[in-house]
Protein backbone atom coordinates (compact mmCIF):
# COMPACT_ATOMS: atom_id res chain seq x y z
CA UNK A 1 0.00 0.00 0.00
CA UNK A 2 1.34 3.42 -0.93
CA UNK A 3 2.35 5.76 1.88
CA UNK A 4 -0.24 8.24 0.68
CA UNK A 5 -3.03 5.84 1.77
CA UNK A 6 -3.74 5.73 5.51
CA UNK A 7 -6.39 3.89 7.48
CA UNK A 8 -8.81 6.47 8.78
CA UNK A 9 -8.22 7.24 12.45
CA UNK A 10 -7.84 10.36 14.57
CA UNK A 11 -4.20 10.87 13.61
CA UNK A 12 -4.95 10.47 9.90
CA UNK A 13 -7.82 12.95 10.12
CA UNK A 14 -5.52 15.47 11.81
CA UNK A 15 -2.99 14.95 9.03
CA UNK A 16 -5.71 15.58 6.44
CA UNK A 17 -6.70 18.73 8.32
CA UNK A 18 -3.19 20.09 7.77
CA UNK A 19 -3.26 19.04 4.11
CA UNK A 20 -6.53 20.88 3.46
CA UNK A 21 -5.47 24.01 5.35
CA UNK A 22 -2.29 24.14 3.28
CA UNK A 23 -4.30 24.02 0.05
CA UNK A 24 -3.79 20.33 -0.69
CA UNK A 25 -6.11 17.55 -1.83
CA UNK A 26 -7.45 14.55 0.05
CA UNK A 27 -9.56 11.52 -0.74
CA UNK A 28 -12.18 10.39 1.76
CA UNK A 29 -15.01 7.83 1.90
CA UNK A 30 -18.64 8.93 1.65
CA UNK A 31 -21.95 7.09 1.78
CA UNK A 32 -21.79 6.50 -2.00
CA UNK A 33 -18.25 6.48 -3.45
CA UNK A 34 -14.84 7.88 -2.49
CA UNK A 35 -14.53 11.61 -3.03
CA UNK A 36 -11.60 13.93 -3.70
CA UNK A 37 -11.84 17.01 -1.48
CA UNK A 38 -10.29 20.41 -0.85
CA UNK A 39 -10.91 23.77 0.83
CA UNK A 40 -14.03 25.25 -0.84
CA UNK A 41 -12.74 28.80 -0.24
CA UNK A 42 -9.32 28.27 -1.87
CA UNK A 43 -9.22 28.95 -5.63
CA UNK A 44 -5.82 27.32 -6.11
CA UNK A 45 -6.92 24.15 -4.32
CA UNK A 46 -10.07 23.98 -6.44
CA UNK A 47 -7.98 24.38 -9.60
CA UNK A 48 -5.77 21.51 -8.39
CA UNK A 49 -8.82 19.32 -7.82
CA UNK A 50 -10.07 19.91 -11.36
CA UNK A 51 -6.58 19.23 -12.73
CA UNK A 52 -6.28 15.97 -10.77
CA UNK A 53 -9.56 14.75 -12.21
CA UNK A 54 -8.83 16.16 -15.68
CA UNK A 55 -12.26 17.74 -15.37
CA UNK A 56 -13.24 20.99 -17.11
CA UNK A 57 -13.28 23.97 -14.72
CA UNK A 58 -16.76 24.80 -16.02
CA UNK A 59 -18.19 21.69 -14.31
CA UNK A 60 -19.68 21.92 -10.83
CA UNK A 61 -18.46 20.66 -7.46
CA UNK A 62 -20.50 19.70 -4.43
CA UNK A 63 -19.80 20.96 -0.93
CA UNK A 64 -19.90 18.38 1.87
CA UNK A 65 -21.31 19.66 5.16
CA UNK A 66 -21.84 17.89 8.51
CA UNK A 67 -25.51 18.83 8.86
CA UNK A 68 -28.40 20.69 7.25
CA UNK A 69 -27.93 23.40 9.89
CA UNK A 70 -24.41 24.04 8.59
CA UNK A 71 -25.80 25.18 5.24
CA UNK A 72 -26.91 28.53 6.65
CA UNK A 73 -23.48 29.18 8.18
CA UNK A 74 -21.98 29.00 4.68
CA UNK A 75 -24.25 31.79 3.48
CA UNK A 76 -26.53 29.43 1.57
CA UNK A 77 -30.32 29.20 1.43
CA UNK A 78 -32.13 25.88 1.01
CA UNK A 79 -35.25 26.90 -0.96
CA UNK A 80 -38.66 25.23 -0.83
CA UNK A 81 -39.51 22.46 -1.54
CA UNK A 82 -35.89 21.29 -1.25
CA UNK A 83 -35.93 22.20 2.44
CA UNK A 84 -38.81 19.78 3.00
CA UNK A 85 -37.14 17.02 1.00
CA UNK A 86 -33.95 17.55 2.99
CA UNK A 87 -35.78 16.90 6.25
CA UNK A 88 -36.57 13.42 4.96
CA UNK A 89 -33.57 12.56 2.76
CA UNK A 90 -30.63 14.05 4.68
CA UNK A 91 -28.24 12.82 5.78
CA UNK A 92 -28.04 10.66 2.69
CA UNK A 93 -27.33 10.47 -1.03
CA UNK A 94 -29.42 13.53 -1.87
CA UNK A 95 -27.80 16.73 -3.11
CA UNK A 96 -30.07 19.80 -3.17
CA UNK A 97 -28.94 22.91 -5.02
CA UNK A 98 -28.86 25.90 -2.66
CA UNK A 99 -28.98 29.62 -3.41
CA UNK A 100 -26.03 31.73 -2.24
CA UNK A 101 -26.49 34.89 -0.21
CA UNK A 102 -24.49 37.98 -1.11
CA UNK A 103 -21.91 37.35 1.63
CA UNK A 104 -21.25 33.68 0.71
CA UNK A 105 -17.48 33.16 0.39
CA UNK A 106 -17.46 29.78 -1.35
CA UNK A 107 -15.31 29.68 -4.49
CA UNK A 108 -17.30 26.75 -5.88
CA UNK A 109 -20.48 28.70 -6.69
CA UNK A 110 -22.09 28.53 -10.13
CA UNK A 111 -23.89 31.39 -11.81
CA UNK A 112 -27.39 30.24 -12.80
CA UNK A 113 -29.15 33.11 -14.59
CA UNK A 114 -29.42 35.80 -11.89
CA UNK A 115 -28.56 33.53 -8.95
CA UNK A 116 -25.39 31.96 -7.60
CA UNK A 117 -25.95 28.33 -6.66
CA UNK A 118 -24.22 25.49 -4.82
CA UNK A 119 -25.10 21.80 -4.56
CA UNK A 120 -24.49 20.45 -1.05
CA UNK A 121 -24.23 17.00 0.53
CA UNK A 122 -24.73 15.75 4.08
CA UNK A 123 -23.20 12.26 3.86
CA UNK A 124 -24.67 9.44 5.93
CA UNK A 125 -21.23 8.04 6.70
CA UNK A 126 -19.55 7.96 10.11
CA UNK A 127 -15.99 8.10 8.69
CA UNK A 128 -16.91 11.03 6.45
CA UNK A 129 -18.67 12.82 9.30
CA UNK A 130 -15.56 12.44 11.47
CA UNK A 131 -13.58 14.27 8.79
CA UNK A 132 -16.16 17.04 8.45
CA UNK A 133 -16.32 17.46 12.23
CA UNK A 134 -12.56 18.06 12.31
CA UNK A 135 -12.11 20.14 9.17
CA UNK A 136 -15.47 21.68 8.30
CA UNK A 137 -17.13 21.91 4.88
CA UNK A 138 -15.21 20.51 1.92
CA UNK A 139 -15.47 20.95 -1.84
CA UNK A 140 -15.87 17.50 -3.34
CA UNK A 141 -16.16 15.44 -6.48
CA UNK A 142 -15.94 11.70 -7.08
CA UNK A 143 -12.36 10.42 -6.73
CA UNK A 144 -11.78 9.37 -10.33
CA UNK A 145 -10.56 10.74 -13.63
CA UNK A 146 -13.34 12.47 -15.51
CA UNK A 147 -15.35 9.91 -17.47
CA UNK A 148 -13.87 6.91 -15.63
CA UNK A 149 -15.62 4.60 -13.11
CA UNK A 150 -16.11 5.93 -9.59
CA UNK A 151 -13.80 4.56 -6.89
CA UNK A 152 -15.26 2.37 -4.15
CA UNK A 153 -11.94 1.90 -2.34
CA UNK A 154 -9.02 4.17 -1.53
CA UNK A 155 -6.77 1.97 -3.68
CA UNK A 156 -9.07 2.39 -6.69
CA UNK A 157 -8.97 6.14 -6.17
CA UNK A 158 -5.16 6.09 -5.97
CA UNK A 159 -4.92 4.07 -9.18
CA UNK A 160 -6.73 6.88 -10.99
CA UNK A 161 -5.53 10.03 -9.22
CA UNK A 162 -2.09 8.91 -8.00
CA UNK A 163 0.28 11.46 -6.51
CA UNK A 164 -1.90 14.40 -7.57
CA UNK A 165 -3.67 13.83 -4.23
CA UNK A 166 -1.71 14.38 -1.02
CA UNK A 167 -3.50 11.94 1.28
CA UNK A 168 -6.02 9.11 0.92
CA UNK A 169 -8.07 8.05 3.94
CA UNK A 170 -9.09 4.39 3.78
CA UNK A 171 -12.26 3.15 5.50
CA UNK A 172 -12.82 0.07 3.35
CA UNK A 173 -15.28 -0.26 0.46
CA UNK A 174 -18.09 2.26 0.16
CA UNK A 175 -21.72 1.37 -0.68
CA UNK A 176 -21.39 2.80 -4.26
CA UNK A 177 -21.04 2.91 -7.20
CA UNK A 178 -24.31 4.84 -7.56
CA UNK A 179 -23.72 8.58 -6.88
CA UNK A 180 -25.97 11.04 -5.08
CA UNK A 181 -29.06 12.52 -6.72
CA UNK A 182 -28.76 16.23 -7.55
CA UNK A 183 -32.00 18.22 -7.46
CA UNK A 184 -32.69 21.92 -8.11
CA UNK A 185 -35.77 24.10 -7.81
CA UNK A 186 -37.45 24.71 -11.16
CA UNK A 187 -40.91 26.26 -11.37
CA UNK A 188 -41.34 24.98 -14.93
CA UNK A 189 -41.16 21.34 -13.82
CA UNK A 190 -43.76 19.23 -12.08
CA UNK A 191 -43.63 19.61 -8.28
CA UNK A 192 -41.30 22.59 -8.73
CA UNK A 193 -38.06 20.62 -8.92
CA UNK A 194 -35.73 19.33 -11.62
CA UNK A 195 -33.59 16.22 -11.15
CA UNK A 196 -30.23 17.25 -12.62
CA UNK A 197 -28.60 13.88 -11.94
CA UNK A 198 -30.45 10.75 -10.92
CA UNK A 199 -28.55 8.59 -8.47
CA UNK A 200 -29.18 6.64 -5.28
CA UNK A 201 -32.47 8.49 -4.65
CA UNK A 202 -34.76 7.96 -7.65
CA UNK A 203 -36.85 10.61 -9.37
CA UNK A 204 -39.87 8.49 -8.51
CA UNK A 205 -39.04 8.65 -4.80
CA UNK A 206 -38.70 12.42 -4.95
CA UNK A 207 -41.95 12.89 -6.84
CA UNK A 208 -43.78 10.54 -4.45
CA UNK A 209 -42.56 12.55 -1.46
CA UNK A 210 -43.60 15.84 -3.02
CA UNK A 211 -46.97 14.56 -4.21
CA UNK A 212 -47.74 13.43 -0.66
CA UNK A 213 -47.89 17.09 0.36
CA UNK A 214 -45.84 19.01 2.88
CA UNK A 215 -47.72 17.70 5.91
CA UNK A 216 -47.06 14.07 5.06
CA UNK A 217 -43.55 14.87 3.88
CA UNK A 218 -42.27 15.92 7.27
CA UNK A 219 -44.02 13.29 9.39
Amino acid sequence: MTGRIRAIDQEAVLQLTDVIREGGLGVIPTDTVYGVVCDPCNDAAIDALFAAKQRPRSKSLQVLVPSVEAIEHLGLILPAPLDQLSEVLLPGAFSPVCIARTHCKLKTLRQENSARTQAIRVPNSAPCQSVLAAIGPLAASSANRSGQPSAQTAQEAYEQLGDSVDLYLDAGPTPGPVPSTVVACDASHRYGVSVLREGAVSSQQIHMLLSAGSQDLIQ
